[in-house]
């Protein structure tokens, strides 16, 4: 699975750290929102409940795109 945040749209809420912290988390001074590009399968209910909690509708999942990534900062 890929997920992916348009930091356009991105304005940090953090509703999707509270409905998937093992994908998303905010970290940072002013907080800054870091995500795992490709998190494991199981955690596809999370990301799918991150997704539809975001307010702004910047969160879009996909298939895998290759090799697991490390987390992408905002």
């Amino acid at each position: 699975m890929q997920v992916s945040v348009d930091l356009a749209r991105c304005q940090s809420y953090g509703q999707c750290v509270f409905a998937a912290p093992e994908i998303f988390e905010l970290v940072g001074g002013p907080e800054i929102l870091e995500y795992d590009s490709a998190p494991q399968e199981r955690l596809r209910l999370h990301a799918e409940r991150a997704r539809a909690a975001c307010p702004v509708q910047a969160i879009t999942i996909g298939p895998a795109a290759g090799p697991q990534r490390d987390r992408q900062p905002k």
